[in-house]
C-alpha cells in the first residue's frame, strides 16, 4: 500500500484528505496508549513488583507477536493478584494522563454530531473515569474481580464475566463497534476507529477510516492514517471540521 506523508509525522495510506467530520457518525477509540499515556495493567503490576514481567507480555501482545489476546490478558491479570484498590487509585491519580489532543478531537467530533465510543482491553476502573472526563457516549472494557472476603479490597487475579463475555479482545472490539453502529443506524463506512495495538486491527478493519496513533509497526502499516508525532487532534488535518 502506497504511503504519503501529508506533513511531518502524519502518514496516509490508501486515503486522501478532503473528507469532513460530518461524513462520519461514530468514532471508536482504544484507551491505553491511545486516549491515555499509559498501559494501565503494566502500572498496576508495578505495585506488586511485577511490572517488567507484565509489560513484556503487553508489548508482545500489542505488537501482534502473541495472537491469543485473551490468554495473554488472563496471564497478566493473574499476576495482579494482591494489588489493592488503593494501588489502582494511585495509578489513576499519579500516572494516568489524557493524551494530547484527545479532548480537542472529541469536542470537534461531537460538534459535528458524531457519537463517541471507548472500547478497551483494559479495565472499567479507569475506562469509566476516562469516559466521564472526556464526555464519551459509550464505553466497553473489562472488570477486575476484587475480593470481598478475607483479603477484602485486593484483586483476585481474575476477571468478572459480563453479559457480553469476560474479555474485550480484538474480536469483541470489532463486534462492539458494529453493534453500536447498527443500533444507531450507522453504516460501518461512517465509522472511524483509532488505536495503537494489534488488538485494535479488527475494529479498524471494518471502519470507513482507520487511524493509528503512535502505534506498533504492524498497526501503522495497515492503517489508512498514521499519526506518528503530535496529538490525536492531528486527525483534523485529514478529516476537517465543517
Amino acid at each position: 500500500m502506497q504511503a504519503t506523508e501529508l506533513s511531518p509525522g502524519l502518514v496516509l495510506r490508501n486515503c486522501t484528505p478532503g473528507k469532513k467530520l460530518s461524513d462520519f457518525k461514530l468514532i471508536a477509540f482504544d484507551m491505553d496508549s491511545t486516549l491515555i499515556n499509559i498501559e494501565c495493567i503494566d502500572e498496576i503490576a508495578d505495585a506488586v513488583g511485577r511490572k517488567a514481567e507484565v509489560a513484556a507480555i503487553t508489548e508482545a501482545a500489542m505488537r501482534g507477536e502473541i495472537t491469543d489476546f485473551k490468554d495473554s490478558l488472563r496471564r497478566r491479570v493473574a499476576l495482579l493478584k494482591g494489588v489493592t484498590v488503593a494501588d489502582m487509585e494511585r495509578v489513576y491519580t499519579e500516572r494516568l494522563r489524557i493524551n494530547p489532543g484527545a479532548a480537542e478531537l472529541i469536542t470537534a467530533c461531537k460538534a459535528a454530531g458524531m457519537k463517541v465510543l471507548l472500547v478497551s482491553g483494559g479495565f472499567t476502573y479507569f475506562a469509566n473515569r476516562v469516559k466521564e472526563r472526556l464526555g464519551i457516549d459509550f464505553a466497553r472494557s473489562n472488570i477486575l474481580e476484587v475480593d470481598s472476603g478475607p483479603t477484602c479490597g485486593t484483586l483476585t487475579g481474575h476477571l468478572v464475566t459480563q453479559v457480553w463475555g469476560d474479555i474485550c479482545d480484538g474480536a469483541e472490539k470489532r463486534r462492539t463497534l458494529l453493534e453500536v453502529a447498527s443500533l444507531m443506524g450507522i453504516e460501518p463506512g461512517q465509522c472511524i476507529a483509532m488505536g495503537d495495538g494489534a488488538n485494535d486491527l479488527p475494529m479498524m478493519g471494518v471502519a470507513g477510516l482507520s487511524v493509528a496513533y503512535h502505534a506498533k509497526p504492524k498497526v501503522r502499516e495497515q492503517a489508512m492514517v498514521s499519526i506518528e508525532s503530535g496529538g490525536l487532534d492531528r486527525l483534523l488535518e485529514v478529516v476537517r471540521p465543517d
